[in-house]
């Protein structure tokens, strides 16, 4: 499926043969940092060893609003791709690493601006990027009447949150295979069973 060439940071090993494996994750989904991890640390390698310039990993965000930090870690990771577009996936990284510090008992008892400073701060270390630079994007800027405009990531993220609607995506983490959704992905993978399932979508074609 498509993406905005706003986003092209949110595409890693872009093969010009093959397929595209929608990755319909969020942050602070304790089971979408398992598949993250398996994912990242051996299945993309694993995959492009195999196939190579066959598969590319496109990464949507899909805000979970009971977890109330979801959609500001979403936000700081739309801001980063903004200042520095390779560095998506990198902060990506970081973000499922350190998600325990957005979960709700953390969060709880800190404002919106608060948290906002210290994934600024994660941002610069984990990345690189300014913290000045990030916090402009999601700040809310200052108004004399009562405002719901958003920040400047705001309608980056509506993009994401209507796409994943409009399929119908409701769980987090999600597969998508090609813009279809494949009921039989399991967080709990492991690299031999996501390879034999890529083996099954190269036969398929």
């Amino acid at each position: 499926m498509s993406i905005q060439p706003r986003f092209t940071g949110h595409i890693l090993n872009t093969a010009t043969k093959g397929h595209t494996i929608d990755l319909y994750f969020d942050y602070v989904c304790p089971f979408c940092a398992k598949a993250w991890k398996t994912i990242r640390g051996s299945v993309i390698d694993a995959a492009e060893a195999k196939y190579p310039n066959t598969f590319s990993w496109v990464f949507r965000h899909t805000v979970q609003p009971w977890h109330p930090a979801s959609t500001l870690v979403h936000e700081a990771a739309l801001a980063v791709e903004s200042l520095a577009p390779a560095k998506f996936w990198d902060f990506s990284d970081a973000l499922f690493e350190h998600q325990k510090d957005y979960f709700d008992t953390v969060v709880y008892h800190e404002s919106r601006l608060q948290t906002y400073e210290r994934l600024a701060k994660l941002a610069k270390e984990s990345v690189g990027v300014e913290e000045k630079a990030f916090l402009d994007l999601v700040s809310i800027p200052p108004s004399e009447t009562p405002s719901n405009g958003g920040n400047k990531v705001t309608n980056n993220l509506k993009l994401f949150i209507r796409q994943h609607r409009q399929n119908s995506v409701h769980m987090t983490p999600s597969l998508a295979v090609d813009g279809i959704i494949s009921p039989a992905f399991s967080s709990s993978w492991t690299t031999e069973q996501w390879v034999e399932f890529l083996d099954g979508v190269v036969a398929a074609k």
